[in-house]
């Protein structure tokens, strides 16, 4: 049986909420949900998994550094480090455009 990213990622939430409570870095707490996502895979077969984490992590990225530029664009690009060009591709890639 295979196991898709996604139901695997629904079976992470309810684990990750305390443990990521914990991280005290970005990193830690992607480190935690990563090792929470795998746990709970169980030897189960998924793909994707790259792309899934990117999507998971670079759609609430994008929304946070829009809402905090109040969405400009132009600042938002500058705060991310990338073309203005390359945001707006990423920012309808999530229909956040």
């Amino acid at each position: 049986m295979n196991l898709s990213t996604n139901e695997a990622l629904d079976n992470v939430t309810s684990t990750l909420s305390n443990d990521i409570s914990q991280a005290k870095t970005l990193r830690e707490s992607v480190s935690i949900a990563i090792t929470t996502y795998l746990t709970n895979i169980d030897g189960q077969d998924v793909t994707d998994v790259y792309n899934m984490v990117l999507a998971e992590v670079e759609a609430p990225l994008l929304e946070e550094v829009m809402r905090y530029t109040r969405n400009n664009q132009t600042k938002a690009s500058q705060m991310l480090g990338l073309n203005r060009g390359t945001l707006r591709k990423k920012l309808k890639q999530y229909d956040l455009l």
